[in-house]
C-alpha cells in the first residue's frame, strides 16, 4: 500500500487498511457534566426552589482519581488525573486520555483530593493545570489545602435577600461518585453526566442548618451535603464520539441580557471550528432563527420561506432542479444543502457571500427568489407582537433590524451539524462497512496513476478530509452554459471561469439533483461524468486534467462500489430531524 499523503491521510490511516483507529487520540473518554435542577437545565442566579427563592451563583469543584470497572469486576484507576469544573466559567468537560480497549460496566471518580495531593505545594503545577490556584480559585491559601466543592448562592430570609456559602473540603468531605454504565473501550467516547443541584440541596434548611460550612470537624451540614452530592450524579447519555469546544477569532461578546448560552455539538474529528465572536449562540437566538427560517413573511407575497427551498429531509437542499421563486420566477442554479456551515469559507455556488450573515439576507432580496425588501420585512415583523417579544428575548431589546434578522438566522444555521453517518460510526469502530463499500472507499482515496500501479477514482483531491470538501472552488469538467461563468462572475478573473463551489459529499445521497445546475439526477450519473464525461478546458482542475483524454473508464463494478461508499455518508438522524444539534 502506498504511504498516505496530503489531505487524505486521515481517511487512509483510519480506514484504508481497516486495521483500527489511530493510536491515543482516537481513544479518549470525555466526561461532560450537565448541571440541572430536577428536570431542567441549571441557570445560575435563577430560582432553584420556590419556598425560599434559593438560587445558585457558584458551583465549582475538583475531580480526581477516575477509575473504570472492567467486566470482570476489577478496576483501572488513573491516580494522576485531575480536572477543574466550573459552571460559571463554562468548564464542564474533563478528558481521560488513552482509554484502553475492553468491556466496562462502571465509572467512578472523586470530588476532592487525596490527603497527600491536598497538602502538596500548589505552586508546583503548570500554568494551565487543574490544580494551579490561578486556574481554579479553590485553594485555601494560608490555611493550606483545597476547597473540593464550592456551592454558593442566595435565598430569601424573612423576605430579605441573604446568601449561603457551602465549601466542602478536607479528608472527611472527600466525595466518591460511582455510576453503572456499560461501554466499550479503545474508541472515542463522550459520557454525559447530569449533576442535579436540587439533589445537592435536598433536605437543607437554611434557617435551621445555617448558611455556611467550611468543613470543620463534626460539621453535620457538611456531611449531609457530601452525601447529597454523591447521589446527585446520573448518566445522561453515551456517544462514541468526542466533541470540541469552539474557538473565537476575538474575545466573544457578552451574552445579551436574559439569554442562555448554547454550544453546538461538533465532533473533534472535524477541524477546529471558529464561531463569530460578535454573535454568541444562545438558546433564544437559535429558537428565533429557526422560527425565521420557516417564516413566509420574508417573501414579497407571504408564500415562501427559507425552508421552502431547503428541506430537512433532503439535508436542507431542494429535490427540484431549480427552486421557483415566491412569484414562480425561474432560477438557474440548484439550491445548496445547509449543514456544517461553520467550516465554509464562502457561500453560494460562486462564493459571492463571504459570510453566512451576509448570505442569509440575499435570497430575501433576490428578484428570482423571495423578491422582497429588507425595510418591508422589518415592518412586517415589527407589526407582530410575538416577534417583538422574541427579538427582545434573543437580543435584550425589542428592536428589530436587518442586522438582528441576519444574526438570528446565522445562529440557527450554525447549529445544523451533520456528523453521524454510518461512515462516521465505522471510523469509531461501532459499525462495519460492506465489502463493496470498502472497495468504494479505496477507489475514493486512491490516485489514478496506472504507471505506478494505482487505479483509483481520485475523489479525495477535492473531497478530502472529514468534511469531504477540501477545495473551495474548482472547474470539474462540465459543459458550461454561455451565461454562467461560475466564480469568474464574482472575481472577474478569467482563471476562475467554470469554477464552482466544491460541496461536501456528506449526505450526498439525499441532495439530488447534482451540480450547480442540477443536471444529474442520480449518483450513478455523477460517477459516470468523472469516469468518462469530463470536458477538457483551460481552467479544468489539474487533478482532473492529468487523467487520460478518454477518462478513468471505471468498470461497472467499480462504479457500483463507489456509489455504495458515497451512500454511507448519509446522516439519517440529521435528515430525519432527530439530529443532536446542540449540547450545553
Amino acid at each position: 500500500m502506498e504511504k498516505p499523503r496530503g489531505s487524505w491521510a486521515w481517511l487512509a490511516v483510519c480506514l484504508l487498511a481497516w486495521t483500527g483507529l489511530p493510536p491515543a487520540s482516537g481513544q479518549d473518554l470525555q466526561l461532560e457534566i450537565e448541571p440541572v435542577a430536577q428536570s431542567r437545565a441549571l441557570r445560575l442566579d435563577e430560582p432553584l426552589r420556590e419556598m425560599d427563592a434559593a438560587r445558585i451563583t457558584r458551583l465549582d469543584c475538583l475531580l480526581s482519581g477516575v477509575a473504570l470497572q472492567k467486566k470482570d469486576g476489577t478496576w483501572l484507576e488513573s491516580k494522576d488525573w485531575f480536572s477543574y469544573l466550573s459552571v460559571a466559567g463554562g468548564r464542564l468537560k474533563a478528558k481521560i486520555k488513552g482509554l484502553p480497549a475492553g468491556e466496562y460496566k462502571a465509572i467512578s471518580f472523586r470530588i476532592g483530593l487525596d490527603e497527600a495531593t491536598n497538602q502538596s505545594d500548589p505552586n508546583r503545577y503548570a500554568a494551565d493545570h487543574a490544580l494551579n490556584p490561578q486556574v481554579n480559585g479553590l485553594h485555601w491559601g494560608w490555611q493550606g489545602g483545597y476547597i473540593f466543592m464550592a456551592l454558593e448562592g442566595r435565598f430569601l430570609k424573612e423576605g430579605k435577600e441573604s446568601g449561603f456559602s457551602y465549601h466542602l473540603a478536607n479528608a472527611p468531605q472527600l466525595m466518591k461518585v460511582e455510576l453503572p454504565v456499560v461501554f466499550h473501550g479503545g474508541r472515542p467516547l463522550t459520557l454525559k453526566l447530569e449533576l442535579d443541584a436540587a439533589k445537592m440541596l435536598a433536605g437543607v434548611d437554611f434557617a435551621k442548618d445555617g448558611s455556611s460550612t467550611h468543613s470543620r470537624p463534626g460539621d453535620a451540614l457538611a456531611m449531609k451535603l457530601k452525601a447529597n452530592v454523591e447521589q446527585a450524579f446520573r448518566v445522561r447519555s453515551l456517544d462514541y464520539d468526542v466533541y470540541q469546544t469552539p474557538a473565537f477569532a476575538t474575545q466573544p461578546a457578552p451574552l445579551p441580557s436574559g439569554t442562555h448560552a448554547l454550544t453546538p455539538a461538533m465532533t473533534q474529528r472535524f477541524p477546529q471550528v471558529q464561531l463569530p465572536a460578535d454573535n454568541p449562540l444562545t438558546e433564544e437566538g437559535v429558537a428565533l432563527g429557526r422560527r425565521l427560517f420557516h417564516e413566509t413573511r420574508l417573501s414579497v407575497n407571504g408564500t415562501q420561506s427559507c425552508a421552502s427551498c431547503h428541506e430537512q429531509g433532503h439535508a436542507f437542499a431542494d429535490a427540484r432542479r431549480f427552486s421557483p421563486g415566491a412569484q414562480q420566477q425561474q432560477g438557474t442554479r440548484n439550491a445548496m444543502p445547509l449543514f456544517n456551515l461553520a467550516w465554509q469559507p464562502a457561500f453560494f455556488w460562486d462564493g459571492r457571500a463571504a459570510t453566512l450573515r451576509e448570505q442569509v439576507l440575499m435570497p430575501i432580496q433576490d428578484a428570482h427568489e423571495m423578491n422582497e425588501t429588507l425595510p418591508s420585512v422589518i415592518g412586517k415583523l415589527q407589526a407582530d407582537a410575538g416577534y417583538r417579544q422574541a427579538f427582545a428575548g434573543a437580543f435584550g431589546s425589542a428592536d428589530i433590524t436587518s442586522e438582528r434578522l441576519a444574526k438570528a438566522l446565522e445562529q440557527f444555521l450554525l447549529t445544523l451539524v451533520s456528523q453521524e453517518s454510518r461512515f462516521d460510526r465505522a471510523v469509531r469502530k461501532v459499525a462495519e462497512l460492506t465489502e463493496s463499500e470498502k472497495r468504494g472507499l479505496r477507489l475514493f482515496v486512491t490516485e489514478f496513476d496506472p504507471s505506478r500501479g494505482l487505479r483509483g477514482a481520485d475523489c479525495f483531491h477535492c473531497h478530502g478530509g472529514t468534511l469531504f470538501a477540501s477545495q473551495p472552488f474548482a472547474n470539474n469538467g462540465l459543459e458550461l452554459a454561455e451565461d454562467d461563468h461560475g466564480r469568474m462572475g464574482v472575481t472577474k478573473q478569467a482563471a476562475d471561469r467554470g469554477k464552482f463551489k466544491t460541496p461536501s459529499l456528506r449526505n450526498v445521497a439525499r441532495t439530488a439533483p447534482y451540480m450547480h445546475d442540477g443536471r444529474f439526477a442520480t449518483l450513478e450519473e455523477v460517477v459516470e461524468h468523472y469516469s468518462s464525461g469530463v470536458k477538457l478546458t483551460a481552467t479544468l482542475d489539474p487533478n482532473l486534467a492529468k487523467h487520460p483524454e478518454n477518462g478513468l473508464q471505471l468498470t461497472t463494478q467499480e462504479k457500483a462500489d463507489l456509489v455504495a461508499f458515497l451512500k454511507t455518508l448519509t446522516d439519517e438522524t440529521f435528515a430525519n430531524g432527530a439530529a443532536k444539534t446542540a449540547a450545553r
